[in-house]
């Protein structure tokens, strides 16, 4: 169940995502939820298997500022970490990143869901 406790089980920075909210509990949660519910994520994997890394930049860049501006923590941080790669054209396997970045995305949705 998507609750502020379990928010920060996930490593979310609930203080800071609520401040950004006006401290309406309610509204972060669907904040949250709206962003569990995005398939952003999913279109920066098939962005990054086609080699688009100015689409892919651009959708990573996206996801970070959603991710950054929920304090969603856990997220924010692989994202950022290929937002970065993908701006500066870095030549990598991106894989790892983004692996991290879906397993921690599966676990937001699973609370969402619950």
């Amino acid at each position: 169940m998507l609750t502020i406790d379990a928010l920060r089980e996930f490593g979310a920075d609930v203080d800071d995502g609520l401040a950004r909210c006006m401290n309406n509990e309610s509204f972060y949660l669907m904040l949250v939820r709206k962003a569990a519910e995005t398939e952003r994520l999913s279109q920066l994997e098939i962005q990054l298997q086609a080699g688009d890394l100015d689409a892919a930049f651009e959708t990573a860049h996206a996801l970070k500022g959603l991710y950054a501006n929920l304090s969603l923590t856990p997220l924010t941080k692989p994202v950022s970490e290929l937002t970065e790669l993908l701006r500066n054209r870095t030549d990598t396997d991106h894989s790892a990143l983004l692996a991290e970045a879906k397993a921690q995305f599966e676990k937001l949705c699973s609370l969402a869901a619950a």
